[in-house]
């Protein structure tokens, strides 16, 4: 057991990534009594709609989850920093602003933070701030990224390097020779999020499940770099068009409203990827079936463990 599982009391040092606005209790319950760390992401949901998820998924696990609050991008964070609170959830991951306001009145009530940042200095100030551990993410990840794409493989060394608390690894991780390369760059744990997409317990639209197993390496872009907003998403007729509004001047307004949680849950919930858009990260190529939760983390540690056996072969 390393310190990401001490800390979070979990079995295995896998977390799940917040999903916005089609987080759901569903998933993030199955992470948890899988033996991982579930997340309900607030996106831009109402306080009741959060507070909603946050009772469901105490319903259906006794095992520790967290709420993801991307600062910057909801209006509630207040509202759901006190939710978080009142129902004692046990981790909260704070993301997309300024952690340092928040982190003292959660570590009142005793609860963990992580934090997710992007580079050394995000994660020296997270750390600073009083974080209990840090996410740090490269751009092969889904969803929204840091403009300063720096991958998952040079990331992950320099802020284990420059940290003492304990450094979690996202982008590019959907099996167990993702998990060993990051605890072999030195994390103590990875974070899932296209992976956990493809499972049985996953809510989401068939036709989202079935676009992934079917995806090929190179089928994820870039969208928003044009207006200084970088998200990666599966290549789909919406995708298309994002591109050629990119390419014909499209402002950031308009990007904004075309890259809304609502066409999110268009893509995500109900398939139509003429007028919404799914997420999806570079690991789209590993992924080749739909197991339960359990099942793919049980993979992935023997794909991890059997791995390192063949590896250790070398330093005899």
């Amino acid at each position: 057991m390393n310190d990401v599982c001490r800390l979070l009391d979990l079995r295995y040092p896998i977390i799940q990534g917040g999903m916005g606005n089609i987080s759901n209790a569903e998933l993030a319950s199955a992470v948890s009594e899988a033996g991982g760390l579930g997340t309900i992401g607030a996106g831009t949901m109402t306080p009741d709609e959060v507070e909603a998820l946050i009772i469901e998924t105490k319903r259906r696990t006794n095992r520790p989850f967290a709420v993801n609050i991307p600062l910057q991008v909801t209006p509630h964070a207040a509202e759901i920093a006190e939710l978080v609170i009142k129902h004692q959830v046990p981790v909260v991951s704070l993301s997309a602003g300024n952690p340092a306001p928040w982190i003292p009145r959660f570590a009142e009530h005793g609860i963990k933070v992580i934090v997710v940042v992007a580079s050394v200095s995000q994660a020296k100030k997270a750390e600073a701030a009083g974080a209990d551990l840090v996410v740090a993410e490269g751009y092969e990840a889904a969803g929204i990224n840091s403009p300063l794409e720096l991958t998952t493989m040079t990331l992950i060394p320099q802020v284990v390097s420059a940290v003492r608390i304990p450094v979690i690894a996202a982008g590019g991780i959907g099996d167990g020779r993702g998990l060993l390369a990051a605890l072999a760059l030195g994390a103590q744990g990875v974070q899932l999020g296209t992976r956990l997409v493809a499972t049985k317990e996953a809510p989401f639209h068939e036709a989202y499940k079935q676009r992934l197993v079917e995806a090929k390496e190179n089928e994820t872009v870039i969208v928003g770099r044009s207006v200084g907003r970088i998200r990666r998403v599966m290549r789909t007729p919406y995708a298309e068009k994002l591109l050629e509004y990119e390419q014909q001047g499209m402002p950031l307004e308009q990007f904004q409203e075309y890259t809304s949680e609502d066409r999110h849950r268009r893509g995500a919930l109900l398939g139509d990827f003429l007028e919404g858009f799914i997420n999806a990260g570079q690991i789209v190529g590993l992924i080749d079936d739909v197991p339960t939760v359990a099942e793919l983390f049980e993979q992935m540690m023997t794909e991890a463990k059997t791995q390192w056996q063949l590896l250790s072969t070398l330093f005899r």
